[in-house]
This record gives C-alpha cells, structure tokens and sequence, in this order.
C-alpha cells in the first residue's frame, strides 16, 4: 500500500465524506421504530424457545430423579 502525506489524506477524507448521504429523520425514526420491533419480536422467541427447552430439561431431569 502507497503511503501518503498527511494533506493527500485529508483530501481523500473530505471527498469519501461528501459522498455519504445521510438519512433523513423521518427515515432515522422509522428505522429505530423497525429495530424496536425486531428486537421485541426475536426477544419473544428466544422467550418461548427458552422455555420449551426448560421445560423438556426439568421433564427429563424429573424422569432420571423418579426413576
């Protein structure tokens, strides 16, 4: 990889930052309200997964206890 003065790189800073596009806030707000969702979607999941597991596990551990 070439090296750079610290001025080139500064230069090639500025103009990749003038490419970014940055959301608006009507965007910014819908796309925290969809990782809300999202979140509280797998959180339930992994809730109920959770406690299917559980459940199997103390089922067996009460059979390997009673028999």
């Amino acid at each position: 990889m070439a090296k750079v003065s610290p001025g080139e790189f500064m230069r090639q800073v500025r103009a990749e930052n003038s490419k970014v596009v940055w959301p608006t806030w009507p965007e910014t707000v819908r796309t925290a309200i969809m990782v809300f969702i999202m979140t509280t979607l797998l959180a339930l999941f992994f809730l109920g997964t959770d406690s299917v597991f559980n459940g199997i596990v103390g089922w067996l551990l009460g059979l390997a206890k009673g028999g």
